[in-house]
């Protein structure tokens, strides 16, 4: 059953704080995968299973496209420090022309986030990993002109051809990191002259440091990333 409204949807999101993944998995008949990295998405479709949602109509949608709430899972440390960027969207690289702020994807997936913090220790297994307190992360306009600064200038590097000049250390709270199925995955773009290049698909993710200073915010006693 699909939450009517946000309220609702945080509350059952955070009943689920304190159940270790195998217990869940178990809950909904699923098998835990050893690992992830051949399981990519299971930690999501699981949540969104105990969450009473199916998958979004297709890859521009939050998650909860009635509520417009997207979800991300965040692994973090004993401490509550996320351990990783947080994958947000694609990059449109085909027709990077055609795409504004407004009406980026990335923006329609960052307008409101349902974060589910994972303690996530090293050597634990991936069935011993335990849910944290969910919050919802509705951008503060300060946050809104960070992200928006961040992928204007990406879209602008990626629009001059430039688009192997962007790194990972671009970017203050949203940077760019090649993403595809496989090392050899190619999309693609267009080069310095306008012609049509052949490279490695790119997504934008969320710093570290920019939702772990979300946490903190959320959570007394964090401390924002430095």
């Amino acid at each position: 059953m699909i939450s009517p409204t946000r309220e609702a949807l945080l509350r059952r999101a955070r009943s689920l704080a304190g159940w270790r993944l195998d217990e869940l998995a178990r809950r909904y008949d699923r098998q835990v995968p050893d690992d992830l990295r051949r399981h990519k998405g299971w930690t999501g479709r699981l949540l969104e299973e105990a969450l009473g949602i199916s998958a979004a109509p297709n890859e521009r949608a939050p998650d909860f496209a009635h509520l417009g709430i997207e979800l991300k899972t965040i692994p973090v440390d004993a401490s509550g420090r996320p351990r990783e960027s947080t994958f947000v969207c694609s990059v449109p690289l085909a027709a990077p022309d055609e795409t504004t702020w407004e009406t980026s994807a990335a923006r329609e997936k960052l307008t409101a986030v349902l974060f589910i913090p994972i303690l996530t220790e090293p050597g634990a297994s991936v069935a011993e990993r335990l849910l944290g307190t969910a919050l919802l992360w509705i951008p503060t306009p300060d946050e809104e002109a960070t992200l928006e600064r961040d992928w204007r200038g990406h879209m602008e590097v990626i629009r001059q051809g430039l688009i192997d000049n962007i790194t990972a250390h671009d970017g203050e709270a949203l940077q760019i990191r090649p993403k595809g199925a496989t090392a050899d995955s190619r999309t693609w773009t267009v080069d310095a002259r306008g012609e049509a290049l052949l490279t490695q698909p790119r997504a934008f993710y969320l710093r570290a440091r920019f939702t772990q200073a979300i946490l903190a915010r959320h959570f007394p006693g964090l401390t924002p990333g430095s």
